[in-house]
């Protein structure tokens, strides 16, 4: 798979220009692997799924705020010669798609809302055991019990748990960070992209009320919550995932080479 400004990226699709780009990013401390093959490769689109920077397989550093990552997805953008995309974006991903969509809204064609808010305030647990190797297990740990609904099967749960693992800890932290720090509540009426809010019922991380709040102040956007699915609805229910999102991107109006 391609790297192009320092960022490693899975694409499918790539000869799809009669619909728009869809670029995918991963919430803290993930990769593309936090969107699921069936996800990677929705039919008849041009998919491009990312490892932010210092993430997965990318370079770079990570940041502690999430307009620099904003940036980092415009340098992709402009790496790969896109004038714009749908962007999706998951828990610290959905902050950053949401910053696309208020910094860079010629940018972006369509914004997809995944387990995210308006603010994204962290646990102290998480922000206190994130910031030290010897409390980092432990970290990963009460992470792993809190993103996940109750019917998850516990091959996938220990999976993730295991990538998280391989995190730099210095890392997952400064996303927590970012995290913590974002607010854009009083901004949510600048948006006009087309906009799916998509939460699942058991998302312990960012609750359904969340969504709703999103849904309430962005005026072109569709809900749903998703029942049987915590924070990492996508991959939970890739199947369902996967056809609301392709439903979703069928509605956006695209030109080829807009």
């Amino acid at each position: 798979m391609p790297t192009v400004s320092n960022i490693f990226y899975f694409s499918h699709g790539a000869d799809n220009i009669s619909r728009p780009p869809v670029v995918f990013i991963h919430g803290a401390g993930g990769t593309h692997l936090h969107w699921s093959p069936q996800t990677r490769r929705i039919p008849n689109y041009r998919v491009y799924a990312l490892d932010l920077p210092a993430h997965g397989k990318s370079a770079g550093l990570g940041s502690q705020h999430i307009g620099e990552y904003a940036r980092a997805v415009i340098n992709f953008l402009d790496a790969l010669k896109l004038n714009a995309a749908v962007m999706i974006g998951h828990s610290m991903g959905g902050g950053i798609a949401l910053s696309l969509a208020l910094d860079f809204p010629k940018r972006v064609l369509g914004l997809g809302l995944i387990g995210t808010g308006a603010r994204l305030r962290v646990d102290p647990r998480m922000l206190e055991s994130t910031s030290r190797a010897e409390t980092f297990p432990a970290a990963v740990q009460l992470i792993n019990d809190l993103e996940f609904g109750v019917s998850v099967s516990p091959r996938l749960k220990e999976l993730a748990r295991q990538r998280m693992s391989e995190m730099r800890p210095a890392v997952l932290h400064g996303d927590f960070l970012a995290c913590d720090e974002f607010d854009v509540t009083n901004r949510l009426n600048e948006i006009s992209a087309p906009t799916l809010i998509l939460c699942g019922a058991q998302d312990q991380l960012t609750p359904p009320k969340y969504s709703e709040q999103l849904h309430t102040q962005i005026q072109n956007s569709r809900l749903a919550i998703v029942p049987q699915a915590g924070h990492m609805v996508m991959l939970e229910q890739p199947e369902l995932f996967t056809q609301s999102a392709a439903e979703f991107l069928d509605t956006i109006p695209y030109r080829a080479g807009q």
